[in-house]
């Protein structure tokens, strides 16, 4: 999930004002004509018109009015999700169940599964071409795709997770695991505290490092959507993932904080007041560097490919941001599609300079040929996502439970996992 889009939500508690869009169309929580026959109720992140950024503002108010300007008798009304993204997606999911969901929404890529599964979305496919489809990246291909091979919504925007650097520090890229030990404790060494990570109960903490688990070939569950994380092999590198995170801590190359860190401005911080020189943080934090630091120290840092066990066993955590359809009335279905790409897929992707889904857009749009983006896009070509099964949520509540025994020095790693699956296993029996 994109931290700049929590960060920007946690702060919005009331509509902007009409002036501060600059167009008369747009209220407090509709775009267009009061008096159009038709109306789509849109329910969204602060990705719009309501953003409390004044530029991504203004940029979302013009890409709205364009948008039912060239929609002629409809109407869009806006539904403002609070900063709880998690409380928010089971909230509306449990209104889709007893059909009292808004007619088109945004659903985080975290738990579409769940909405998939669920049988409350509208088929997308009548409406996007089969280039636009192929267009996508696999996993992005693989997450929107139904059982029957439908599209039930349209994953607009992306991200990964890397390892940051002040290369006056640590002026090498770290490939392995081993490496990233001792560049930290060279940082340490330095008067710095070493790398910084999620560690807390907050779901950066599984995502941010799962790449660890991935990259040794770990899977999390089966083809039925069970969990198998701690049987056989996949125990195995499961536990090696967490003895990483483990002896980073205990070594003293990553601060006893991580345990309790579940926010990824706290990285921000640390590279703006020069306490830490290595973070493991997503690709969006890097236009964030560029406000929080003068441009000679920015100049100082860069990223790069989570390291590995082995340089060779290397992955990446993909997320980012889907709209859908509830609506049962085809019009509104369609209306909902329109949106998604007259809006979201593309000109969002630019307005925000979020990544996109499509492999085509990074030469497409200028912004995305910029060697640092398509550094990024490269990454997105083995990037793995949440594996699509419902018990998916779960399995990370639990990882997040297990990393702060783990970390704390609480409970050996090994009952610490056997715990974890346990109690994922259970859950699974419950779905």
């Amino acid at each position: 999930m994109n931290t700049r889009i929590l960060t920007l939500l946690s702060a919005v508690a009331m509509a902007l004002p009409v002036s501060a869009f600059g167009q008369d169309t747009i209220t407090g929580d509709t775009v267009g004509p009061p008096d159009a026959p038709n109306k789509l109720v849109f329910r969204m992140t602060s990705d719009g018109p309501r953003n409390n950024d004044p530029v991504l503002a203004e940029g979302y108010s013009k890409l709205f009015n364009a948008f039912v300007a060239n929609h002629a008798g409809w109407q869009v009304e806006l539904q403002m999700m609070s900063g709880d993204i998690s409380q928010e997606q089971a909230r509306m999911l449990e209104q889709a169940k007893s059909g009292n969901a808004p007619d088109c929404a945004a659903v985080d890529s975290f738990v579409l599964p769940l909405f998939k599964k669920s049988g409350v979305l509208q088929s997308f496919s009548p409406y996007f071409k089969k280039e636009e489809i192929d267009q996508l990246f696999p996993f992005i291909r693989d997450g929107v795709t139904g059982a029957d091979g439908q599209i039930y919504a349209w994953w607009w925007s992306t991200d990964l997770r890397v390892l940051y650097r002040n290369t006056e520090i640590i002026p090498d890229a770290p490939e392995t695991w081993d490496d990233t030990k001792k560049a930290a404790l060279t940082s340490v060494e330095k008067g710095m505290e070493g790398i910084l990570f999620n560690g807390g109960r907050y779901e950066g903490t599984t995502f941010d490092w799962l790449a660890n688990f991935w990259g040794q070939g770990g899977k999390l569950v089966d083809d039925a959507g069970k969990p198998i994380f701690g049987e056989g092999e996949n125990r195995e590198k499961f536990i090696k993932a967490v003895n990483y995170y483990r002896d980073l801590v205990e070594s003293g190359a990553a601060p006893k904080r991580v345990a309790t860190i579940g926010n990824y401005d706290d990285f921000n911080a640390a590279a703006a007041a020069g306490t830490s020189a290595l973070f493991v943080g997503g690709n969006w934090q890097y236009n964030q560097l560029k406000t929080v630091l003068e441009p000679e120290e920015l100049a100082k840092w860069t990223f790069s490919r989570l390291p590995g066990p082995t340089k060779d066993e290397r992955s990446t955590g993909t997320g980012g941001w889907t709209v859908a359809a509830f609506s049962k009335d085809p019009a509104k279905v369609e209306m909902c599609a329109n949106l998604a790409r007259e809006i979201y897929m593309g000109p969002a992707n630019e307005l925000q300079e979020q990544l996109p889904t499509r492999a085509d857009f990074y030469s497409t749009y200028k912004i995305f040929s910029s060697d640092t983006n398509k550094a990024f896009g490269e990454a997105l070509k083995v990037g793995q996502a949440r594996p699509g099964a419902p018990v998916y949520p779960e399995i990370s509540n639990q990882i997040q439970i297990m990393m702060g025994k783990v970390l704390t020095g609480a409970e050996a790693t090994d009952a610490a996992v056997d715990e974890a699956f346990k109690a994922s296993t259970a859950a699974f029996g419950r779905l």
